[in-house]
């Protein structure tokens, strides 16, 4: 393990795992130093510290924080980034809005303190900008890695907890704002984060924007990179199946037979069945007169709703690992043995897997973080998500998936998206939403836009520079989907319908507290 030691973007000193001097060249940049490093000890964990922290270096959980070697990882002790907090305008992810009390998927780096392994530093050496301001450069490499299957997070671990000391974090410059933009993200998205300084904050950004036009981007290649986890994540090789059904006999029949078939046979199968007819009784006659390998715990509710079916089915998990599945899908014989593969070599605790409908053509194909959270085709160890609900403001919304995921990640747990495990959605005509369910704005005149539960879902995970930015591409891409076409009709008519989805969203969440 190499610590660099720097201040004011230079470095001051290189030492090694025993904290001792290394007599080493130090290049004009700390950028430049580390690719030095790199090249001189192609094995090692190289580790990047302010000298103002050096003493608060917490040394123990640092191999099992870069427990492979795509992994990059750092911490802002200030809870600040270089990169302005008006990148939310463009930048709609999750990555944006950290929890800096977690372990948390990020591009956002810190030069307070971080890692990178050496090989992965020499894989993108002659592919990258090597810039020489190390902030800048830091949040670049992150930024142009994470999509391509390199695993980016903020981690307090890195540092000791009685960590009182603080630099002052120096924030790019608009111009620098703008050229990152133009560097990661499609050319639009520059001139969008223009329009947003002019409308949200009354800037005129123009020659940043000007400036930003010819910069150019990178393209790496990270195949040559070995992962192995050295975490020991699997204690048993066990899974529990969790399957909401309603009306949908013939698939939920064709999803136990894909179970029955498993190369690791699930030790439990929680069904939760749902009809709204209180005179009604199961239809899932299957369940008794056939055999099956595993045990089936199923529950009759006449209550409908998937956040509902699911909360009745987690209590009832017993196994180290649950597969949360729909009742609609069709999966190969070895999906758990792969995935028990995939854990070990990543060494990871969530697995969200390629869902595809029949006709749907796959597109990435990088084991990467991801935003996304199926709560119909992901694989959890148990311990993560216990005492984990889904949110029952969600029921007959949207967002309900995508707000268990964030419950998650803020607990500290990556959610992981394997692109070489498939499973089909056959998106059945049959059940969901069998009945229509009266929301609480049905009557209102002015109908709001967009849902109130996916305002929520801003409100709650997002900064307010995305939920802006998220409000104007909503503007923009709606105009052309509407009879509306006076511009200023149109946006007094959005407007309005913003506004209600923002006073509901807030309903919501009060009703959610009482």
């Amino acid at each position: 393990m190499i610590y660099v030691v720097h201040r004011n973007n230079y470095v001051l000193k290189i030492l090694d795992s025993k904290f001792q001097v290394v007599s080493f060249e130090t290049q004009t940049s700390i950028t430049t130093t580390l690719f030095s490093i790199a090249e001189a000890f192609p094995k090692e964990l190289i580790i990047w510290c302010h000298e103002v922290y050096v003493d608060f270096i917490n040394e123990s959980p640092i191999l099992d924080i870069f427990h492979h070697k795509r992994i990059i990882a750092s911490y802002s002790v200030s809870n600040n980034t270089y990169i302005p907090n008006q990148i939310g305008y463009v930048d709609q992810s999750i990555f944006i809005k950290v929890n800096y009390n977690v372990t948390y998927p990020t591009w956002l780096m810190s030069s307070d303190i971080g890692g990178i392994h050496a090989e992965l530093l020499n894989t993108i050496s002659k592919a990258i900008s090597k810039f020489s301001n190390f902030d800048y450069f830091i949040n670049s490499l992150a930024k142009i890695t994470m999509p391509q299957g390199v695993f980016c997070y903020s981690e307090p671990k890195l540092l000791k907890e009685n960590t009182s000391v603080k630099t002052e974090v120096k924030q790019a410059s608009k111009y620098e704002l703008f050229k990152f933009v133009k560097q990661h993200y499609k050319w639009f998205w520059a001139f969008m984060l223009t329009f947003c300084f002019a409308v949200f904050e009354k800037k005129w950004t123009l020659l940043p924007l000007i400036k930003s036009i010819f910069n150019k981007k990178n393209n790496l290649d990270l195949d040559k990179i070995e992962v192995k986890s050295n975490r020991q994540i699997i204690n048993k090789k066990e899974v529990d199946v969790i399957i909401p059904t309603i009306g949908r006999k013939k698939y939920l029949y064709d999803v136990l037979k894909d179970l029955k078939k498993q190369t690791i046979i699930p030790k439990n199968v929680i069904i939760v069945e749902q009809n709204p007819d209180k005179n009604s009784e199961s239809e899932l006659d299957y369940l008794l007169t056939e055999t099956w390998p595993f045990k089936i715990k199923h529950t009759f509710t006449n209550i409908t709703g998937v956040c509902n079916a699911r909360n009745l089915g987690l209590p009832k998990v017993e196994s180290e690992w649950v597969f949360l599945a729909d009742d609609d899908i069709r999966f190969e014989n070895n999906l758990f043995e792969a995935s028990f593969k995939k854990i070990e070599t990543l060494g990871i605790s969530v697995l969200n897997y390629l869902c595809l409908q029949p006709h749907q053509q796959q597109t990435y194909f990088n084991t990467s973080q991801t935003i996304v959270f199926g709560s119909g085709s992901s694989m959890v160890k148990t311990s993560i998500i216990k005492n984990l609900k889904f949110d029952m403001v969600y029921e007959f919304g949207f967002g309900e998936d995508s707000d268990f995921g964030m419950q998650v990640r803020n607990k500290g747990t990556d959610v992981i998206f394997i692109p070489d495990i498939k499973i089909t959605h056959l998106k059945a005509p049959m059940g969901g939403f069998r009945t229509k369910i009266k929301k609480l704005w049905d009557d209102e005149k002015v109908q709001p836009k967009p849902s109130p539960t996916i305002m929520l879902f801003f409100k709650k995970y997002f900064t307010s520079f995305q939920v802006n930015g998220y409000k104007t591409i909503l503007f923009i891409k709606f105009f052309r989907k509407q009879k509306v076409r006076n511009p200023y009709t149109y946006l007094m008519k959005m407007r309005k319908q913003w506004e209600q989805s923002d006073y509901w969203s807030s309903i919501l969440m009060e009703n959610k507290n009482d």
